[in-house]
């Protein structure tokens, strides 16, 4: 007889396919639901191709049902069936950063390693955000490192170097405790080359690319591999001679196990020739360290008790604790993050950025197009608001999307209780008020009222926009009128639309970034004497940024 799930079976299905979608907002999967059954109910595991129908079955009605009613439904019917499954997810919510691993009664010290090709951009951010607050929360230290010993695919941008310690800074609200520049620390590099060539476990390998790769594949050892350490000291010479080997002739290997199931850990690259010269050290040196190699040295020499980082570097940890086993080292606590994908900033490179602003693409590098952290500052988004932002993400190595919102939610809890009140009026019609009404008066700033109130005069009428004229509307704070300007009420009489309005003003423009747009906005502003840089909140739009040649949306 086929096997039949009881009704017990049958509620936990339901409950966890509910849970599920209540926990991902309306998009549950069915493979993390069959996972918790099989976890939790080992008797179950030998009805495998029974469950599965069953289990995508329920989620998808779980997801269907929040699409529909809400998710709140879902969440009210866990409440009354199956309340241990909401204590769950909130028991799994944290405030603030997990406590970090081991640290033994150490103080952190961690660190930050842009390569400086460009500015910070806001994928940058998260780096810095979590390793700044570490050190800070844990009085440890935060070292800024620039990874530039790549002078061919990301060559550095000197103007860099000045602007990523002010945006590390901006951002982490302290300066970082160091600043290491690698390329100024080159002999370091090559003196720990020579030592893992005089050690036995570096070898310059003088195959083809082509040829290695294919001894890569095949898991068999490359003929260079078992020269002498005279032959390969001889050969680390020839790479450092200008008359001697040219680039691509050859390369310094780390000597771990062509056997190795990771394809990219066996006898991986540690430096190579570039003859392309380094904007800030010339033509030096000839041999540059290739990242793993570099960065793995330096976290050694640094003392880095804590490195975080993005899964998709987790072949970079193993080819360093390879290293770190040959030189003896004990290897940094290493903490991964998943991938967070904001569909609003799309696909940005900082190199296809670079190409853009040459081509005349966009402005600068502060273009508010772009999601650089010059771009988001200049729109008015606050260093509080992406760490906060960031924080509140955590550390889990799931990867997620996030729409945009969520950071302006954060921003806005910051800009706001500074933000004062202003009048914009968009696409501006006149209207000439008549009866009676208050021709001078004073409107509140901000619901603070500690804020400067806003003063207003009125010769003869006001300016609305246009979609807002020919009708009875209320001007907010003033009086009631009809569609010809008559003043019925000073008081509110009736539901007629509130709208705003500017008395007197001046023309000004709206610049909003849309996508890869920019659209300008022309509008009459309400008279103000408000700074540049200052963020206001314009009645019925959002907040925006006061530029010395308008506005600049922030976001609504």
């Amino acid at each position: 007889m086929e096997w039949q799930p009881d009704e017990a079976t049958l509620d936990l299905i339901r409950h966890l396919a509910l849970q599920n979608s209540y926990q991902y907002d309306g998009k549950g999967q069915a493979g993390s639901v069959i996972s918790r059954i099989m976890g939790s109910r080992a008797d179950l595991r030998q009805h495998g191709k029974h469950i599965a129908p069953l289990v995508g079955q329920e989620v998808a009605k779980a997801n269907a049902l929040a699409k529909s009613e809400g998710i709140e439904k879902i969440r009210t019917i866990l409440e009354a069936e199956a309340p241990d499954l909401l204590e769950r997810k909130v028991q799994t919510r944290r405030e603030g950063l997990p406590e970090l691993p081991n640290l033994e009664g150490r103080k952190p010290i961690l660190r930050f390693a842009p390569n400086p090709n460009g500015p910070l951009s806001f994928g940058h951010s998260r780096g810095l955000v979590i390793n700044g607050q570490y050190a800070k929360e844990l009085d440890g230290e935060l070292i800024l490192r620039f990874d530039d010993t790549d002078t061919t695919v990301k060559p550095p941008m000197l103007e860099a170097y000045e602007s990523i310690p002010k945006q590390q800074e901006w951002l982490c609200g302290f300066a970082a405790h160091r600043i290491v520049i690698a390329s100024e620390r080159m002999q370091h590099y090559h003196d720990h080359a020579e030592k893992m060539i005089q050690g036995g476990f570096g070898y310059v390998c003088t195959c083809s690319a082509e040829s290695f790769r294919e001894f890569r594949v095949s898991m068999k050892e490359c003929p260079c591999r078992n020269n002498e350490i005279d032959q390969n000291l001889e050969k680390w010479k020839m790479m450092n001679d200008p008359e001697g080997f040219k680039p691509g002739d050859a390369v310094l290997r780390v000597k771990t196990d062509m056997t190795l199931k990771n394809p990219a850990l066996r006898d991986w690259p540690a430096a190579r020739i570039q003859t392309n010269p380094h904007p800030r050290v010339g033509n030096i040196w000839r041999v540059w360290p290739l990242l793993d190699f570099q960065s793995a040295v330096e976290d050694y020499l640094q003392g880095v008790t804590h490195i975080i980082r993005g899964k998709d570097l987790m072949d970079s940890t193993r080819k360093q604790t390879l290293l770190y086993d040959h030189f003896g080292w004990q290897y940094p606590e290493t903490i991964y993050w998943g991938r967070v994908k904001v569909h609003e900033f799309g696909a940005f490179s900082t190199s296809q950025m670079k190409r853009d602003i040459a081509e005349g693409v966009y402005a600068d590098w502060d273009d508010p197009r772009l999601p650089t952290l010059s771009a988001l500052s200049r729109r008015g988004i606050q260093a509080e608001s992406l760490r906060s932002f960031w924080i509140e993400l955590g550390l889990t190595q799931k990867d997620i999307a996030v729409p945009l919102s969520t950071l302006y939610s954060h921003n806005t809890k910051a800009i706001d209780p500074n933000a004062p009140r202003l009048a914009f009026v968009r696409d501006a019609f006149p209207i000439k008020l008549q009866g009676d009404f208050p021709r001078t008066g004073e409107i509140s700033s901000h619901s603070d009222t500690k804020m400067p109130t806003r003063k207003y005069s009125i010769d003869e009428g006001v300016w609305i926009e246009q979609e807002d004229s020919g009708k009875a509307i209320r001007l907010k704070d003033l009086c009631d009128i009809d569609k010809n300007g008559m003043v019925e009420s000073i008081d509110r009489s009736d539901k007629r639309s509130v709208v705003h309005w500017v008395a007197g003003g001046k023309p000004s423009v709206l610049t909003i970034a849309n996508g890869q747009e920019l659209n300008v906005v022309e509008g009459i502003l309400e008279n103000n004497s408000y700074k540049v840089g200052t963020i206001v909140q314009l009645e019925r739009i959002g907040y925006a940024i006061i530029e010395e040649n308008g506005l600049l949306m922030v976001h609504d």
